[in-house]
């Protein structure tokens, strides 16, 4: 089985709704619009020194130096349909495609949802193929531990599918339970649209909420 089966299948997926929204649409993402968030997976893949040298000057959203000059050429349609091909490209060397789904599956998944789910009008939550599922919970344990860290309390990842993992220990915990894509938009900060419940006793769950932001 092709180490990119699901990231690679969700690169066109992705892709077709980019295409889809257009420049100008909304995102999750503070600050970007949907040309910015199509520079910055772009420029991760092929060029990811630059976005290391915009975040040395900490820029706010949209504003960083580099990232926004690609940004400003994708507002229009051309340049966005240019920017599309890109991201589907295969050209030069892309450290990201080799590493395949252990890169780019999760962050894949995360920001196609920033797009479907921003703005007013936000689409329904997809209901993933069970293996591409699994491989999204696959890469939530490594992902969890980290975002647990800054959590007063220990913390339990429990899919709607059965599975449970441990992400972090504590005399006290909580659990999060929700579909595994909803529960990697929690753990990256999208809370307000993830589709999850945190389980608990009231004071364990206030604390955990209040930390994780």
């Amino acid at each position: 089985m092709s180490r990119a089966r699901w990231s690679e299948a969700e690169r066109q997926a992705l892709a077709a709704t980019f295409r889809e929204v257009g420049p100008g649409a909304p995102t999750l993402c503070e600050g970007w619009r949907s040309e910015d968030l199509l520079a910055h997976l772009v420029l991760r893949e092929t060029r990811p020194w630059v976005i290391a040298l915009d975040m040395t000057r900490k820029p706010a959203p949209s504003e960083e130096p580099r990232q926004s000059q690609v940004s400003r050429a994708a507002s229009t349609p051309g340049g966005y349909a240019a920017l599309v091909d890109e991201l589907l490209g295969t050209d030069g060397l892309r450290p990201t495609r080799f590493l395949g789904d252990a890169a780019n599956l999760i962050e894949f998944v995360v920001h196609h949802e920033d797009l479907r789910r921003a703005g007013d009008s936000p689409r329904p939550p997809r209901r993933l193929p069970e293996e591409m599922r699994d491989a999204v919970w696959k890469q939530l344990a490594l992902m969890g531990r980290m975002a647990a860290r800054k959590s007063p309390v220990g913390v339990v990842l429990v899919s709607t599918s059965g599975p449970r993992a441990v992400v972090k220990r504590g005399a006290d915990s909580v659990a999060v339970v929700g579909d595994p894509v909803d529960l990697a938009l929690y753990l990256m900060g999208r809370g307000e649209r993830a589709e999850v419940e945190v389980q608990g006793r009231p004071d364990v769950v206030a604390a955990f909420t209040s930390a994780m932001g």
